[in-house]
């Protein structure tokens, strides 16, 4: 299978280093070996192995390779240090890639700057807008829906293997990667905080209530939440506003990567999945183009919310409610597109439905929305392509 990053990366690679980051097991290191076939010579060294590990402390590098691949070395503590001296170093045929199950932009702050020498790729698991087997943008979502979007299990599509894999990389994400790069050693509370987070996903939530529930301060449940966001298991989702310092100090939501992990009511594992299709496509763009979009929420004093607002530095592109089945008109989305002046207005369900369009809401799947490629378009874009649509049907 061809992942979306492939062309991009290999066309970065020519002029920076390049960093891939995103949830173990969503395919960083097969997305590398398929980048190194396209090389006549490559090294791949990974930390995790004794030779690799050796390779990159005595600094061995094939001086005939064309790319070379440093896998998980973010859990060297020097690494970005490290790294720099190799690249400032490399010969001018050379080109590095960097892949980590761990936010390599950030993670482990300190040491030399890497500051303008390389581009930063995320990676995430399967969702509608690929190609996967022939299947429809449809048929994805629902196998999504049961099996989750990482490749592996999406791949086998067997629920019973898929259940097997899950729990397999649940013990190696908590206690290997959390306990051996954070020192998190209470891995119960941990693991109670990741249940109590399946239970409200899709509602603000409160780090006062998880540390009442869980009987650890209110620091220690912010540590662990940033944590778990560091280490691509969960990612938060704030509430719009044009002041940033005030959406910041709002409750904000809790998606998970793994959609199919634990989150059980149709509606909840509705919007994980649309979020985590949504995330993806929008840092996609900003990796590409360099705009600053966000994906937030939107709820005011009387509770009127809408479940996702796609914003491009600063503005308001799409309003989207998310549903399992087709349902009637969410009021709010014509009330915060009228407030926002925003006419890109969407309900989208996991279920398939034919497309319409009631009082200026556009009604369609999930999976035909990613096949029309229609969300964060200009509105005339927008129009002409629904409107297209609705003829040719």
């Amino acid at each position: 299978m061809k992942r979306y990053l492939e062309k991009e990366i290999t066309k970065d690679l020519q002029k920076k280093m390049v960093f891939l980051s995103g949830p173990r097991q969503c395919g960083k290191t097969t997305l590398a070996k398929q980048i190194m076939a396209s090389y006549p010579t490559s090294l791949y060294l990974n930390w995790d192995s004794t030779p690799g590990k050796r390779a990159i402390l005595k600094e061995e590098i094939d001086e005939s390779a064309n790319l070379i691949v440093f896998d998980e070395i973010h859990k060297f503590r020097n690494w970005k240090n490290k790294v720099k001296g190799l690249f400032d170093t490399r010969l001018a045929h050379q080109s590095f890639l960097v892949t980590g199950s761990a936010r390599l932009d950030v993670y482990r702050r300190g040491g030399d700057s890497l500051m303008g020498r390389y581009h930063h790729w995320r990676l995430h698991p399967i969702t509608p807008d690929e190609i996967v087997d022939k299947l429809s943008p449809q048929e994805v979502v629902e196998r999504i829906m049961l099996l989750g979007g990482f490749p592996e299990p999406f791949l086998q599509n067997d629920e019973r293997e898929a259940r097997r894999w899950r729990l397999e990389r649940s013990e190696k994400v908590i206690k290997e990667d959390i306990r051996d790069l954070e020192a998190v050693r209470d891995i119960s509370r941990l693991n109670l905080l990741l249940e109590l987070l399946r239970e409200r996903v899709g509602s603000p939530i409160s780090i006062n209530n998880l540390a009442e529930e869980i009987q650890v301060s209110h620091k220690t449940i912010q540590h662990w939440i940033e944590v778990l966001e560091q280490m691509y298991i969960i990612f938060r989702v704030y509430p719009f506003s044009n002041k940033i310092s005030r959406s910041l100090q709002k409750q904000s939501k809790i998606y998970f990567f793994d959609v199919a992990n634990g989150v059980d009511d149709l509606g909840s594992r509705s919007e994980n999945l649309l979020a985590c299709a949504l995330l993806k496509r929008l840092q996609f763009l900003s990796d590409r183009d360099g705009f600053r979009y966000e994906l937030c929420y939107i709820r005011d004093k009387e509770k009127r919310e809408v479940d996702f607002a796609v914003v491009r530095n600063g503005l308001v592109l799409d309003l989207i409610e998310c549903k399992y089945a087709r349902a009637e008109s969410h009021k709010s989305l014509q009330y915060f597109g009228s407030k926002l002046a925003v006419t890109n207005l969407w309900q989208l369900s996991v279920k398939s439905q034919p497309l319409s369009i009631i009082r200026g809401v556009a009604h369609l799947s999930i999976g035909e929305a990613f096949a029309l490629n229609v969300l964060h378009s200009l509105p005339e874009k927008c129009s002409s392509i629904l409107s297209s649509t609705l003829r040719e049907r």
